[in-house]
């Protein structure tokens, strides 16, 4: 059975409407897997049909029914899963696609994003901009629990400025979850750490970047290289700034004492 997220905007409030709509899609044998209210204005539904021709027929008779405006009416994108499930859509740069916007009282919405990228298999490179103490690692730890994902962190500020030099044995699996912090690798002065991450960023899995235009800066990726960068801010208005990073020059490693810590199975 195949999936179809339908979406679509009242123009006429009167009682029974959903009913109506509801008394259709059975009548056609169209399931609706899930239904909600999103963005205030609209309601989305994602539909299960057996045949393609259900839908169209379904869709033949709403696009000229004058109480909605059909507004969605697709396969069901990340985003639309998100949408009906929070009640909402993240939010998006107009000028940069990639690009997605979370607040921090949006941590549940990031952490069900995250884990539907993490799981999707095959490279992946995502960036993560935000302040100290915004809930960016923990996000990411949270993601990889929903995805079902080892998580290993190659270097972070999580327990105190660590940065690894060598994996071990099944840590190299394909399957896991590579989080960096891009300012703690820029300022680590081990050739090793440095030649680890290399070697990750060639392997065909998900690796997530925390401060990525720290990252950049000394490195031979740029910001374009990323299939997905997350902005996570204390509300809507914070500006993320790098002073504070930049003038913490102070650096602890402790490579081997970190060797075996960094993620678990779930």
């Amino acid at each position: 059975m195949k999936e179809w997220y339908f979406e679509y905007e009242i123009q006429i409030n009167r009682p029974g409407l959903l009913g109506d709509i509801s008394s259709l899609l059975g009548m056609l044998r169209v399931n609706i897997v899930t239904i909600n209210g999103v963005d205030q204005v609209r309601r989305g539904m994602l539909l299960r049909a057996e045949k393609e021709e259900q839908i169209e027929r379904f869709m033949n008779i709403v696009s000229i029914m004058e109480m909605i405006k059909v507004t969605k009416f697709r396969p069901p994108t990340t985003r639309d899963r998100l949408a009906i499930r929070h009640g909402r859509y993240i939010q998006r740069e107009a000028d940069e696609k990639k690009t997605f916007r979370f607040v921090r009282n949006e941590l549940g919405i990031l952490v069900d994003f995250m884990a539907e990228l993490f799981k999707r298999d095959g490279h992946k490179l995502i960036g993560i901009r935000g302040m100290p103490r915004v809930g960016k690692t923990e996000s990411i730890v949270a993601a990889s629990v929903c995805a079902n994902k080892k998580w290993l962190f190659l270097s972070s500020t999580m327990i105190k400025q660590t940065a690894r030099n060598r994996l071990h044995g099944d840590e190299y699996g394909a399957n896991n979850i590579f989080v960096l912090d891009g300012a703690v690798t820029k300022r680590s002065n081990d050739e090793k750490h440095h030649q680890l991450v290399r070697e990750i960023m060639q392997m065909p899995t998900i690796k997530v970047v925390e401060h990525p235009d720290i990252f950049v800066q000394h490195s031979e990726y740029a910001i374009e290289d990323f299939d997905y960068i997350i902005e996570l801010r204390h509300h809507p208005d914070e500006e993320i700034t790098y002073e504070l990073l930049e003038q913490n020059n102070s650096f602890s490693q402790d490579a081997e004492g970190f060797g075996d810590f960094g993620g678990f199975n779930f």
